[in-house]
């Protein structure tokens, strides 16, 4: 088995967040699409139904390994990342703690509670926002508030995709504690829309996630680079929109995604607010 045989044919484009937009400079792009690629790749690996888990924790050792120049049998996301970071003059970890988390996907099918989420989120979503600051050269001192906006957009995927998750892979990230204290059930997420106990447990999830979206609400302000700066501001805007969404919302039996249309309205809107941030900036 090959990763070509387990990629889903998703690409940046089909995000639920933007990746690598027009916003980014172009000369930043390189790297973050070459990123992207990896990351992609080793997701779809994770993410697949039906291939075997020792399989799937095979091919990523390849990616491993490909990506630190170990391999002979090399995989060309692995080649190609490793490329970009040498010309970049920068280091696979956050590539690699990535990795970490599709290990993770493939053995770990359950969460404890918060703290054990966000450890999850510390491998699958930070080094993503980490990785994009470094390619720009940004100060690490914005890596808390990437921190949060990362981690919450990771939760607010795991909620829009709950039942999927479950039916399809037998993955429940909505914590045990947070079940438990609604009375729910996790065969609940079988079913065709949640119950209200289930709702309750996804309201609950979405509430402890309005934290960490406000302790991100400055990171805009932070970074130097301008058109970085408005991609994030429109992320933090998407985020709390769905997050409050999702506090109302059933996502197993309704809309909990933005079209097109709505990410443009936002951002519109948006963009006012965000110049008068960027001119009053110290």
């Amino acid at each position: 088995m090959s990763i070509a045989d387990l990629q889903s044919g998703k690409d940046h484009t089909g995000e639920n967040f933007p990746v690598a937009s027009f916003l980014i400079a172009p000369r930043h792009r390189p790297p973050v699409m070459a990123f992207y690629r990896f990351v992609r790749a080793a997701d779809d690996v994770a993410d697949h139904p039906t291939a075997p888990a020792d399989q799937k924790l095979e091919l990523l050792e390849r990616m491993r390994a490909s990506l630190m120049g170990e391999s002979g049998a090399a995989i060309d996301q692995g080649v190609a990342l490793r490329r970009a970071l040498d010309q970049s003059k920068l280091d696979p970890t956050h590539a690699l703690d990535l990795l970490e988390a599709f290990r993770r996907d493939v053995t770990k099918l359950r969460y404890r509670d918060w703290p054990d989420l966000l450890d999850y989120c510390r491998y699958s979503a930070m080094p993503v926002g980490r990785f994009v600051l470094d390619v720009h050269g940004e100060d690490p001192a914005t890596w808390p508030a990437n921190d949060a906006l990362c981690a919450a957009l990771q939760v607010i995927n795991h909620l829009q995709d709950c039942a999927k998750d479950y039916q399809d892979l037998d993955r429940v990230y909505i914590p045990a504690d947070h079940l438990a204290a609604a009375g729910a059930q996790i065969s609940a997420l079988g079913d065709v829309r949640a119950n209200d106990a289930l709702k309750c447990a996804i309201a609950a999830l979405a509430a402890r996630n309005a934290d960490l979206l406000q302790q991100s609400r400055g990171f805009a302000r932070q970074i130097q680079d301008h058109r970085l700066a408005l991609e994030v501001d429109l992320i933090q805007t998407l985020a709390e929109d769905l997050n409050a969404l999702l506090a109302t919302r059933d996502p197993m039996s309704e809309k909990v995604h933005h079209s097109k249309l709505e990410v443009a309205r936002l951002f519109l809107k948006r963009l006012p607010a965000f110049g008068w941030s960027r001119l009053t900036r110290r």
